[in-house]
């Protein structure tokens, strides 16, 4: 790497800076490298071409725009100047001398499929690379634009343009000091979603060597429900469910169909509506997903991949204290709810008489998040093992102290911590102020593990057993349990985990 930070990728030279938050400069970051064309005119709803080459030198210096997003969910970025269709571009923090074959993390952000971006504060990749690795984020098509079904198109665009930039990675990284034979790819809610499709899709095949998901939503579609949401979305864009139409129209006008469909004045006739807070998820049965992640990697689709994932213990309490209405009038309610999330008669009281002291909204919480994020993610874990993988399972349980501590270990409380960035605004919020020694250290142990596993495929404790759910739980001070065969477990074992 030259004295001006530039590196010659397979489609030209970018110039990258070096990193704002590196403390000795050792770190150097390109940001918005293409990865592949902006799918504008043929190439919207389509799978993600090749980027076009450039002459000159690019300035990779500044971020590359979100894609286009509406507004339904915490932190969503309304359209704007902002947001484009050029989205398709990622980010690679690396050292800055050159040489060098750096264990590869590539990170697929979150955000229910419908929001988010590989820009975030919180996603920042200098704290990682400073452990050694080479760290990419990705940018990828989202909500119909990455996930809807346009008959005659992929239904996965989304996917296929992650499986993109892990080609790009291939192809490219070790020109920035990374090893593209080991490569791991990471990801929490919607991006721990991604991460496990593309453990099961052969697409992917080959493309990374290690996986770590955390909080992996169980959200995932047939064709059928994919077919049904969209025309939907088409509806109540006035025009048909077909390619040349729907391509017709700004990204900004299917994004307020979207909002209008989500919002329940614009459903099917089926009421279709996914558990998350989202009308889109990865589609299951077609050739990008042929077949559920969890019937993929119960048959040892992906067995020669490492897993490491996981969950926190108060996932669903970031949307009922920020943002969602819950009104719960008892315990009747609360057990339609429980049935409607495959649940049997009895479990409410079974949750109560494990939680005595919780109120009828926080009960909400806990099978809540349960049914969402628990249950799949230690299921995925278990499967992975008994069909020869390995996995590492954890569990997230460090306490937020924000507004009197009602967060709790809620939905995302763990990022900061894993990317070591206590200092970015949503960890100062979450964290009710500036990190303490306890935060501090809980951050330095789990940088230490996603960097060990990228590096070595574990993260320093015992994988999962065929016989045993080894549980790694993170808190100020950490412990390790021998078992998962807890009452909770026991309520959803049988309940199938499948697409809607």
């Amino acid at each position: 790497m030259d004295a001006e930070y530039i590196v010659r990728t397979a489609n030209g030279p970018v110039r990258g800076t070096v990193s704002p938050r590196s403390q000795d400069g050792r770190i150097v970051v390109h940001r918005g490298i293409p990865y592949a064309a902006a799918p504008f005119g043929e190439h919207r709803f389509a799978a993600p071409a090749p980027a076009t080459a450039w002459d000159g030198v690019r300035d990779c210096t500044e971020p590359g725009p979100p894609a286009p997003q509406g507004t339904q969910l915490i932190g969503a970025v309304p359209w704007s100047p902002d947001t484009s269709l050029e989205c398709l571009v990622l980010n690679v923090w690396s050292p800055a001398a050159a040489g060098g074959s750096a264990p590869v993390l590539v990170w697929i952000h979150g955000g229910a499929y419908i929001v988010g971006s590989g820009d975030g504060a919180v996603y920042d990749g200098t704290r990682l690379a400073e452990t050694g690795l080479v760290v990419v984020s990705v940018n990828y098509r989202l909500g119909f634009e990455g996930f809807g079904h346009v008959p005659g198109r992929p239904d996965n665009r989304g996917l296929l343009d992650q499986i993109a930039a892990l080609r790009w990675v291939r192809d490219n990284i070790a020109a920035f000091g990374g090893d593209p034979g080991n490569v791991t790819v990471a990801g929490e809610s919607a991006g721990a979603g991604s991460v496990v499709c593309l453990m099961a899709s052969p697409e992917a095949d080959g493309l990374f060597h290690r996986a770590v998901a955390h909080s992996v939503p169980g959200d995932m579609i047939t064709v059928d429900t994919a077919r049904l949401v969209s025309e939907g979305v088409a509806k109540a864009a006035g025009v048909p469910l077909e390619a040349e139409s729907l391509a017709a129209l700004a990204p900004e006008k299917i994004l307020a169909a979207t909002d209008e469909v989500l919002s329940g004045s614009g459903r099917t006739g089926k009421g279709v509506r996914t558990k998350a807070f989202t009308c889109y998820a990865p589609v299951v049965g077609g050739p990008e997903l042929p077949e559920p992640p969890l019937d993929a990697v119960a048959r040892g689709a992906a067995s020669d991949v490492a897993l490491l994932v996981g969950h926190n213990t108060d996932e669903y309490r970031l949307f009922t204290e920020l943002g969602q209405e819950v009104e719960i009038e008892g315990d009747e309610a609360l057990t339609v709810t429980a049935g409607r999330l495959g649940l049997g008669e009895g479990a409410v009281e079974a949750y109560r008489s494990m939680y005595p002291e919780a109120s009828l909204r926080e009960l909400f919480n806990k099978i809540s998040g349960d049914a969402l994020f628990c249950e799949y993610s230690v299921r995925f874990a278990e499967a992975h093992a008994a069909a020869g993988g390995s996995a590492y399972f954890f569990r997230f349980a460090a306490q937020s102290r924000t507004m009197e501590g009602r967060l709790g270990a809620c939905h995302a409380f763990d990022l900061p911590f894993a990317f070591g960035n206590l200092d970015s605004d949503l960890a100062v919020f979450l964290c009710d102020g500036e990190p303490d020694e306890g935060y501090q250290g809980l951050a330095e142990r789990m940088v230490g593990a996603w960097s060990a596993f990228a590096a070595t495929g574990d993260p320093g404790w015992p994988a999962v057993r065929p016989d045993a759910t080894v549980v790694r739980v993170w808190d100020i001070e950490d412990s390790l349990t021998e078992g998962d065969a807890t009452a909770v477990r026991a309520l959803w074992k049988g309940v199938p985990l499948s697409p809607r």
